[in-house]
């Protein structure tokens, strides 16, 4: 067999870091604690591959020692909100090594909620609420603008009403049945992207976002809001968001169709009116949508 040769192929892109980088940061202030968990991936690129190509290990700055820089930053700087902690760990490896040419970090929260009892919080004391995670995702070249990402997963939605699916295209293989009226289930994932990384409120912003997602899936507490498709109750969310978040400028959504149908208990002598349901694992639909703002036109 001939060996391979290194002339006849190149790199397309390298990288290597610290994935699941742990930290709860504890912020106390006049008698009350304050609290946020994360869960960082860091990533960097450097602007040689001798480790590669040689096994030359001189310019490799350790994931032990990126493991521990994440620690020391969350001292030294704090942790306000997780895309302003990323944008403090890109800054540091960007600006303390001149070899470093890229950096990407993707952070995760913990769903903590303070506990409340009769409308008053408790001073230090916390439960896991994990009705939506928030993400975000940070890029930034060197010498360049970072690019910052925020989202929402795992935030899981049912309405048992106030939902269809009618007028579909239909050919010889189609065997579903028109809905005037289902069950909509869906696992919301949302990422969108700022267009500034200074004087904005994440947390705001990521708190408007949701809420939004919710507002639009769930209608008018009172009576809810008929939804044809899940397209369109995406896409409604999507605009809503950018008429509502100036700082965004693009956002990206799944919303995966979990469906539940009707147990047919005829045989067992029984009516089951739309009263008893069985969750199905796959398969499932997957609506997915990208929207951004129109670009100006250059003169």
């Amino acid at each position: 067999m001939a060996a391979a040769s290194d002339q006849n192929v190149e790199f397309v892109r390298t990288g290597y870091g610290k994935n699941a980088v742990k930290v709860l940061v504890i912020r106390r202030k006049a008698g009350q604690h304050y609290i946020i968990e994360l869960k960082a991936d860091v990533e960097l690129t450097l602007n040689s591959r001798k480790d590669y190509i040689t096994g030359d290990n001189s310019d490799i700055i350790p994931t032990d020692t990126i493991k521990n820089t994440v620690h020391a930053l969350a001292k030294i700087k704090g942790v306000k909100t997780i895309e302003r902690f990323s944008l403090d760990i890109c800054h540091h490896f960007l600006t303390s090594f001149n070899h470093v040419l890229k950096v990407k970090v993707h952070i995760e929260e913990a769903p903590w909620k303070r506990l409340e009892k009769n409308g008053v919080q408790h001073v230090h004391a916390f439960i896991h609420s994990p009705e939506a995670y928030h993400f975000c995702d940070v890029e930034q070249d060197l010498n360049g603008v970072p690019v910052v990402h925020s989202g929402v997963k795992n935030m899981t939605v049912l309405k048992t009403t106030q939902s269809g699916f009618e007028g579909f295209h239909k050919d010889r293989f189609t065997t579903l049945q028109e809905a005037k009226d289902r069950c909509f289930c869906t696992s919301v994932y949302a990422r969108w992207r700022y267009n500034k990384t200074q004087d904005i409120d994440f947390d705001a912003a990521w708190k408007c976002v949701k809420e939004t997602i919710i507002e639009k899936f769930a209608g008018p507490y009172d009576c809810g809001k008929f939804s044809p498709s899940v397209q369109k109750t995406l896409y409604e969310t999507q605009v809503t968001v950018l008429d509502r978040v100036p700082e965004v400028d693009e956002i990206e959504m799944i919303m995966p169709n979990v469906h539940y149908i009707t147990i047919d208990m005829t045989k067992m002598g029984l009516i089951n009116k739309d009263e008893v349901l069985l969750a199905l694992d796959n398969p499932s639909g997957n609506i997915t949508g990208t929207v951004r703002r129109k670009q100006r036109a250059k003169l």
